[in-house]
């Protein structure tokens, strides 16, 4: 998998697409809310996250996901990963 930085919007296409790669039919993404930016396509929420932080991202900004692409309801994101987990 090649992880790939998203600053503009990405099409359900492409993210069906990376599904493809997962087990599950998920995307794994971490979001930087302050930054409006996320990170795809790897296999760890903690991966995506360090990328991020050697970026300049904060911790406290960032949020990791499930996007299952496939799914046409408000389950399609899943706010489901342990760097959401945070002692503060």
């Amino acid at each position: 998998m090649k992880t790939i930085i998203i600053t503009n919007k990405i099409s359900l296409d492409k993210l069906k697409q990376l599904s493809e790669k997962m087990f599950g039919g998920l995307v794994k993404a971490v979001i930087d809310v302050e930054k409006k930016i996320m990170v795809v396509d790897a296999e760890l929420h903690a991966d995506e996250e360090a990328l991020l932080l050697k970026n300049g991202s904060v911790q406290k900004d960032l949020w990791g996901i499930n996007i299952y692409p496939e799914i046409q309801d408000k389950n399609w994101i899943e706010f489901d990963s342990m760097i959401n987990l945070r002692p503060s």
